[in-house]
């Protein structure tokens, strides 16, 4: 199983802070997120998240820029648009890379 995302850059008692970098077509390989989060995103695009088996799809349009709270209940993700499983898979189905920051919460 993958990590949350691409890079960890710190972790200490209450945070682990990550950066997410995506190529068009890539995928973050599926993973579990356990706590909530806030994403910050730098270069925006659409990705498609499906659940561990690669179904239940659904795409997200995230803008540059914008900054996302997420939380994580009962093994589910609200995304605004619907549900995803918290263990899940993310594809860049967009044309420009995706850079983001998630700051997860312990």
């Amino acid at each position: 199983m993958a990590e949350v995302a691409t890079t960890k850059l710190m972790e200490n008692d209450k945070v682990i802070v990550w950066e997410m970098v995506l190529e068009p077509g890539e995928r973050t390989g599926v993973h579990t997120h356990h706590h909530d989060y806030i994403i910050q995103v730098v270069e925006g695009s659409t990705l498609r998240a499906t659940d561990e088996n690669g179904e239940n799809p659904i795409d997200l349009d995230f803008k540059p820029n914008a900054t996302y709270w997420v939380e994580v209940r009962d093994g589910k993700i609200a995304t605004g648009d619907g549900y995803v499983s918290a263990t899940h898979d993310a594809q860049n189905i967009g044309d420009k890379r995706y850079r983001e920051y998630l700051i997860e919460l312990k």
